[in-house]
């Protein structure tokens, strides 16, 4: 999505030259002639640049005063200072109030150019910072081959370059918000900001306020709204929003307006919105707890998010990729699993998902910190999780039997059962024939092939 830039100067030519300018470079511009028109124009929406002219001509006051306003009650909002008068000392006085850059009149169209796209850069920065330290998860793409995950990736494929609502479900730990923030990087919105809101979390008393944000004598309060304009917002557990405000989300839905708290101003932006739930919204809406028309008008793409247990051949791909993760945030030294401890990992039912797994490895790596080895086996695994696998995993024989494919397991299995059969009987082909129930020719033959040595008795 183009970025948005208003152009405060009181003098309509140089609005309109750098307007065409920046255009041409595909971004989409406002402008104002004084600094009056440029707070109501920021009020109205809050671009993703402002560029002001020091000298406002007859307005009731100049762009120092208007950075400084904007500073207090806009203080994400970039800005790029410019004068034709300008000096050094005011230059470093901008530049020390929070402005970005500072470029004199007349200006190379090269110039503005670079000092835009320079601002711009270190606004995406920031915001992706700001993104990774916010994820509560580490995976960033959708890792495994399961069927369950590859039809999850197709559609997520599908989905991302519109601007539908999605609808995500899942239970807790299954990767929601992975789901989410892939959908916004692969959109057209992928430049703009991606803006989590837990509903389960927020005091309902707050959630208007930082949702829609708020005006009152002292000045006014971005909310979330306008902070992922031309970008996402996902609405995680929507199911816990209250009543009164889902009530005021599907105006917007609807009208793509809304008015802060305390103000009167409709405000526009355009926001895609995913909503989240790991509960079930159909029985929410039965139960009266969530709006039915909300409902429907989020859940314009349904995508369910398979749990860990419906995906366990993707175990070993996660557990790999979630270590490099975990050592590298913790600064532990990376270790690899044997395919005992991997079995393990894989009969184990998960029911914390993809989280708990995370939980899990993190711990493993801790406690394996102190060993040389640098590979994990099951008997560094959690008690908690040998435990409730298959009676079958119990023993390094059977461990090793079930880590091999089917054939050579089958293979080994016959070997060894027909070893002991035959020495049970002696070496006596015919007994053992008898007993096992095959053919004594059969038999023969089955051991030629597992070359078991016999008597031929």
């Amino acid at each position: 999505m183009s970025q948005e830039v208003l152009i405060v100067d009181d003098e309509a030519d140089i609005c309109r030259l750098i307007s065409e300018t920046l255009e041409d470079e595909g971004y989409y511009t406002r402008h104002a002639l004084d600094g009056t028109m440029a707070l109501e124009a920021i009020q109205s929406r809050c671009p993703s640049l402002a560029i002001l002219d020091i000298w406002l001509g007859d307005s009731r006051f100049d762009g120092i005063k208007l950075l400084e306003l904007i500073r207090r009650d806009y203080p994400h909002l970039p800005v790029l200072m410019m004068s034709g008068h300008g000096t050094i000392e005011t230059a470093v006085q901008a530049i020390k109030m929070g402005a970005y850059d500072f470029i004199e009149k007349p200006f190379k169209t090269d110039r503005l150019l670079l000092a835009v796209r320079r601002v711009s850069e270190a606004v995406k920065l920031r915001r992706e910072n700001l993104e990774l330290k916010a994820r509560t998860v580490d995976i960033a793409e959708l890792t495994g081959m399961a069927p369950s995950t590859n039809q999850l990736r197709r559609l997520v494929e599908r989905v991302a370059p519109t601007n539908s609502r999605v609808l995500i479900s899942g239970s807790s730990g299954t990767g929601k918000e992975v789901v989410a923030r892939l959908i916004h990087q692969k959109s057209k919105r992928k430049d703009g900001p991606f803006v989590v809101l837990n509903c389960a979390t927020l005091d309902a008393n707050r959630f208007e306020t930082v949702l829609l944000g708020a005006e009152d004598q002292e000045g006014q309060k971005t909310g979330l709204f306008e902070q992922a304009h031309h970008g996402t917002l996902l609405f995680d557990e929507v199911t816990d929003m209250p009543l009164e405000t889902q009530g005021k989300i599907l105006r917007f839905l609807q009208e793509r307006t809304f008015a802060r708290v305390g103000g009167k101003r409709k405000v526009e932006v355009d926001v895609r919105v995913i909503a989240s739930s790991s509960r079930d919204v159909q029985k929410s809406v039965e139960d009266k707890r969530f709006r039915e028309e909300l409902y429907y008008r989020l859940n314009v793409v349904p995508i369910r998010i398979p749990s860990l247990k419906e995906r366990q051949e993707d175990i070993p791909l996660l557990a790999q990729e979630l270590v490099a993760h975990v050592a590298t945030l913790n600064g532990l030294p990376p270790k690899k699993f044997s395919e005992d401890a991997l079995l393990v990992l894989q009969s184990y039912d998960w029911p914390g998902n993809i989280r708990q797994l995370k939980n899990v490895i993190e711990w493993v790596l801790i406690m394996a910190s102190e060993h040389d080895s640098e590979v994990i086996t099951a008997n560094f695994l959690p008690a908690e999780i040998c435990s409730e696998t298959s009676t079958l995993l119990q023993n390094d024989q059977s461990l090793r039997v079930m880590s091999l494919p089917l054939r050579e397991a089958r293979e080994n299995f016959e070997k060894d059962y027909l070893l002991a059969q035959v020495a049970r009987f002696s070496g006596n082909i015919s007994q053992t024939a008898n007993f096992v129930g095959m053919e004594r020719s059969a038999l023969h033959r089955k051991l030629k092939n597992l070359q078991i040595e016999r008597s031929n008795r």
